[in-house]
């Protein structure tokens, strides 16, 4: 609703010298303020990235030296592999499996690693219990978790995602810490770590986002957390040869049910008037089976991923459960 008067207010480049560029530096300062104070980090830390992928790219490969190690888990982010891949053989970078509840054993992380931690996974909701790595880098992966889980002390780059708060797309935060040994990885001529401009719009649109999202939570968590039971217990029970990834977030369930294809579960469901995604595979292009379900030993056929928002209702979630169990039973004759 605030975004027709944030465009008409925040249009100026905040780096010229006119009036109008000067409020928008202004709505600039702010929204970086409000930033700082949600994701406990100083203000002169954060960097707005257009592409939030980037922000796995900036804040890995900028930590990376010539002595130091990539450690990184096997439940990881697709994008997080492909900067492995891309190292080289002589580089060993290092992959880490996890349990069947989706832990990380980081014990024997040497003092030069440069390790990865996922705070939380956007396919199963999995937390990391061990936040505390002793390494003299870690890149924190906290595209899922948002504001909900806080960084660990000794973080030196992190990266956020505007819509886990449910902020606008396409806007991605990277914050880069003070104490970090970090080095732009990309061709650059002046001190910026974003190589282009990023929409001012969406930053305040993504600041007011934060602020609203920060306030329901403290008042509708507890529903998520009933909503989530629910949902458990219902498939559990009146599903059969149905799998669940163990729980982690509230806010995120992953489900897979035997005999089912997930994108025509996906599409059924959404003729039905529910919207949910598919984990079933890593990405539409190669249509392999998700690479984090396989890790944890969860039946990846027909998974489907769920994410209860602030809005959502048990009402709505009983429909749903209902529609779903019907729907599995039609797909499976």
């Amino acid at each position: 609703m605030a975004l027709p008067h944030i465009f008409e207010a925040s249009w100026p480049d905040p780096t010229k010298l006119g009036v109008d560029s000067k409020s928008a530096a202004v709505l600039l300062n702010e929204s970086k303020e409000t930033f700082a104070g949600h994701l406990k980090v100083r203000s002169d830390e954060i960097n707005f990235l257009g592409e939030p992928n980037l922000g796995f790219y900036l804040g890995i490969a900028g930590l990376l030296s010539t002595d130091s190690r990539l450690v990184y888990s096997n439940i990881d982010r697709m994008e997080i592999f492909a900067i492995a891949d891309s190292l080289g053989p002589n580089s060993s970078p290092l992959q880490l499996k996890a349990s069947k509840t989706g832990q990380i054993d980081f014990a024997g992380l040497a003092p030069k690693n440069l390790a990865t931690l996922q705070l939380c996974n956007r396919e199963t909701g999995t937390i990391q219990s061990q936040r505390e790595l002793n390494c003299e880098s870690v890149f924190v992966d906290a595209t899922a978790s948002g504001i909900r889980i806080p960084l660990p002390q000794n973080w030196s780059t992190a990266l956020w995602e505007s819509t886990s708060w449910a902020g606008p797309s396409g806007l991605g935060i990277l914050a880069v810490s003070k104490k970090a040994n970090w080095k732009n990885p990309l061709p650059h001529l002046d001190s910026r770590i974003n190589p282009g401009p990023t929409s001012l719009p969406l930053i305040v649109a993504s600041a007011l986002a934060i602020d609203s999202w920060a306030a329901d939570e403290k008042n509708l968590s507890a529903k998520i957390a009933a909503i989530n039971l629910d949902i458990r217990n219902y498939i559990t029970n009146n599903i059969p040869d149905s799998d669940l990834a163990p729980h982690g977030a509230d806010h995120l369930i992953s489900a897979s049910f035997l005999y089912v294809n997930a994108e025509q579960l996906v599409t059924t469901l959404a003729d039905k008037g529910f919207a949910v995604d598919s984990g079933s595979a890593c990405s539409a292009t190669n249509m392999q089976p998700s690479h984090v379900l396989a890790a944890l030993g969860v039946l990846t056929q027909g998974n489907i991923r769920l994410t209860i928002h602030h809005a959502t209702t048990f009402d709505e979630v009983k429909t749903f459960l209902e529609v779903l169990k019907a729907t599995v039973e039609e797909l499976r004759k």
